[in-house]
């Protein structure tokens, strides 16, 4: 399903300040908060406004949300992600002036409950069991990142046990409710300061939030329900993209009981010998000669894949930027491509012939002949 613009989810313009976004976020999350409105969609909306807030009030993220847009910045983040490196302290100061406490940290109390629900599907019984997420990195070449690529990739993770099927117990047996948290998967503490209760809510330690325990665990996998095994992927590696950006795989991270993680391929370029990037424009130094520079003309200049003729105009200076058109790197998920900027630097010889020498004496005298003389 395409995800809406952030801005337009929290009501926003794109220059709207960092206070503007808070307060924008505190009116919608007041409205759709599940404590508040028990509406079929209010908690698809809450979780909507909490995503966008969670990036737009990240310095970093925002940065890379405004230059990557939507659909690049979703491979770079899952929705885990973004609320997993939110700043729960920003957070917990919008509930608690909002009259919903935490009490004690809010990733683990109400915050991570609330969240934990949506994106884990429901509260209560047993603690639900996702796998988690992995990562994996490749290097590519500046070709490869320009034209698009297919790579082989290899790395290991968990799956179900061929034995138990993922059950961790001895096939034929089954398990038992756990005694300490009567099936749960979590228990809950209380503790008292002053007149004032406060209750956590934490993962049973005996069973682990599994809610049971293997009697007869399964002798392949111990009774953790999964191996490690290697894994060949073919990963599709989009022209244009950016050196350090992550492709997300889903689905192919470790095993989980109700599901797994996802993978996530960050993809670095290698230096180039001749070019650097920036952005999606290619940079290129380009030796020519003193006469060249001083007479003009055309030259040969190296692209990625080709080469092209350059008109040096006479009387050029070293350092001079020219631009090519679109001989730069292609845009992401976009059209067109970006610029190669030539920088061509004047090669002073270091070794004369008797009749260069003489030459250079006779155009440095006429020079002074006519009253030109260097500035230092």
């Amino acid at each position: 399903m395409t995800k809406r613009d952030y801005y337009e989810v929290l009501g926003v313009p794109k220059n709207a300040s960092k206070a503007d976004i808070k307060r924008a976020y505190r009116k919608l999350a007041l409205k759709y908060h599940p404590d508040r409105n028990k509406g079929p969609e209010a908690a698809e909306k809450f979780k909507e406004v909490s995503e966008a807030y969670a990036v737009l009030s990240d310095d970093k993220k925002r940065a890379q949300y405004d230059q990557y847009g939507h659909a690049d910045f979703d491979q770079m983040y899952s929705q885990e992600d973004i609320f997993r490196t939110a700043n729960a302290k920003d957070f917990e100061d919008i509930f608690e002036d909002m009259g919903f406490g935490f009490g004690g940290d809010p990733f683990g109390g109400m915050f991570g409950s609330l969240f934990g629900q949506m994106f884990r599907g429901g509260a209560g019984g047993r603690r639900r069991e996702a796998g988690a997420d992995l990562e994996v990195r490749i290097e590519i070449t500046l070709e490869e990142a320009a034209e698009g690529a297919k790579k082989d990739i290899a790395y290991h993770h968990s799956k179900a046990c061929p034995r138990c099927r993922g059950s961790g117990n001895e096939p034929g047996t089954s398990a038992k409710q756990c005694d300490k948290c009567r099936g749960r998967g979590q228990v809950k503490q209380a503790r008292r300061a002053g007149p004032m209760s406060f209750y956590t809510v934490t993962t049973c330690p005996k069973c682990r939030g599994q809610g049971s325990i293997a009697e007869n665990p399964c002798r392949e996998c111990g009774g953790a329900g999964k191996t490690s095994a290697a894994e060949h992927i073919k990963v599709d590696i989009p022209a244009g993209i950016q050196s350090g950006m992550r492709l997300h795989m889903a689905g192919l991270g470790e095993y989980g009981k109700d599901r797994p993680g996802d993978l996530f391929v960050r993809v670095y370029i290698a230096p180039h010998d001749k070019f650097e990037r920036d952005g999606n424009d290619l940079w290129i130094n380009v030796p020519i000669s003193f006469a060249r520079a001083a007479l003009g003309g055309e030259i040969d200049v190296p692209t990625l894949f080709s080469k092209a003729k350059l008109h040096v105009p006479s009387g050029t200076q070293s350092h001079t930027v020219f631009r090519l058109r679109d001989e730069g790197m292609p845009r992401l998920h976009g059209s067109g491509k970006g610029d190669e900027m030539v920088r061509v630097i004047v090669k002073v010889p270091e070794k004369l012939s008797r009749k260069q020498k003489k030459l250079l004496k006779e155009f440095e005298g006429e020079r002074q002949e006519r009253g030109f003389f260097d500035i230092f």
